[in-house]
């Protein structure tokens, strides 16, 4: 049976790599199930576009509290990831260079992680990458809040008054996201 399950997980892993490669993912869908962060029962009864993103509290790779009022009055990439993803790892890179590019104007990209290994797995990760944006634990709270994440990365797009504007789930390039926030700026 163990050995069964073994080959089972490493089939699906290296799906989940070949997937990734060219920024799709559907075995990501599988394995956000799998570990319970995926809350298929809330499909679709989450924030719509032109609604208030949900009210949230989680803790950043510090320990230290980050809340959704912290970003009030900007412009917010709200990104649903986690390192083992390929599809999420490749929308890195671009939302580093959106920070960069367009913090000073009122930008903020805001990564949700959703590895099980709290930060003990994720710092590392970021810190290699390079990540110049906050990064936070995320929890079954958000992700209810936020209508179920059912495959990742998922990311919202939203504008200075709180309102969500876009939802977009699976990879997106940084030239669309760059598309979607300059007019708010």
């Amino acid at each position: 049976r163990h050995t069964t399950v073994l080959i089972l997980s490493v089939g699906l892993i290296t799906y989940v790599l070949v997937a990734g490669i060219s920024g799709s993912c559907p075995a990501c869908t599988a394995i956000t199930d799998l570990v319970g962060l995926s809350s298929s029962d809330e499909t679709g009864s989450g924030p719509a576009s032109g609604s208030a993103m949900p009210s949230w509290e989680l803790t950043d790779l510090q320990g230290q509290t980050v809340r959704s009022s912290d970003f009030e009055g900007q412009v917010v990439l709200l990104d649903f990831w986690a390192t083992w993803c390929p599809p999420c790892r490749k929308e890195i890179p671009g939302f580093i260079e959106l920070q960069e590019r367009y913090g000073k104007a009122g930008l903020v990209v805001v990564g949700v992680s959703l590895d099980e290994g709290g930060p003990a797995a994720v710092a590392p990760f970021v810190s290699k990458e390079g990540i110049n944006y906050p990064v936070v634990m995320g929890d079954s709270a958000i992700v209810e809040a936020f209508g179920g994440i059912d495959a990742i990365p998922t990311t919202f797009v939203i504008d200075r008054d709180g309102q969500i504007l876009e939802r977009h789930v699976g990879y997106v390039s940084r030239d669309r996201f760059e598309k979607s926030i300059q007019p708010l700026l």
